[in-house]
């Protein structure tokens, strides 16, 4: 069982993630609290295997709580209603184990909490989006491992490239999720990419990705 920590100043919102993460077959909320302070005493009494912080909270913010316990081995992700590239880039350069966006869904925050406790880091598909877009370049770079993909691949890798999460990319291909997912792992160790941020990284960086398709919208991460 994946043991959860959730921080968050709002009940309801400490509720409704409870309420998703306990019908998990494969996860346990082990303890739900309001302030950051607790949060790290009951994270290094707990020790949960995933914490979910809430970046505004009183006492200390969910900065602050990633700063203090993943240098003690926690894996800590943030969750927010803040689509603000000031707190994730501190939060990615400290540590944090993914960053969500509250509008992103139960689907996702299962998967990041998954993520997490793989070693991966799942970040909200159109935050994504946004921080790959910067390695787009005119000119498209020569990658040989680009010849490596079926044709199949190289469609699913475009779509992860724009933010769509598996489902959208299984309805987008007439294909299930499960497939798309099979199809992601392919890809990863075809490029030697540790999940499919790095996978979206490299279709920007190779030129597969399109600058001029749209990105995943509000509510669709």
């Amino acid at each position: 069982m994946i043991r959860v920590l959730i921080a968050d100043d709002q009940e309801l919102v400490r509720h409704g993630f409870r309420m998703v993460l306990d019908a998990q077959p494969d996860m346990m909320v082990v303890g739900d609290v309001a302030d950051g302070v607790t949060a790290v005493e009951v994270a290094r009494r707990q020790r949960p295997d995933v914490v979910l912080a809430d970046i505004r909270m009183p006492g200390l913010d969910g900065l602050e709580v990633v700063r203090r316990l993943v240098p003690e081995g926690h894996r800590v992700v943030v969750v927010t209603t803040f689509d603000d590239d000031t707190y994730l880039g501190p939060a990615l350069r400290d540590g944090a184990s993914g960053y969500l966006l509250k509008r992103s869904g139960p689907t996702m925050m299962v998967e990041a909490v998954r993520a997490a406790m793989a070693g991966d880091t799942l970040i909200s598909p159109s935050l994504t989006v946004r921080l790959l877009r910067g390695l787009a370049s005119p000119v498209k770079a020569s990658v040989p491992d680009r010849s490596l993909l079926t044709a199949r691949e190289t469609e699913v890798v475009r779509l992860v490239a724009r933010g769509l999460i598996n489902a959208e990319i299984g309805a987008a291909l007439h294909v299930s999720p499960g497939t798309v997912k099979t199809h992601i792992a392919a890809v990863q160790r075809k490029l030697n990419a540790r999940n499919r941020v790095a996978v979206a990284a490299w279709a920007w960086a190779s030129g597969l990705a399109d600058p001029c398709q749209p990105q995943a919208g509000p509510g669709r991460a």
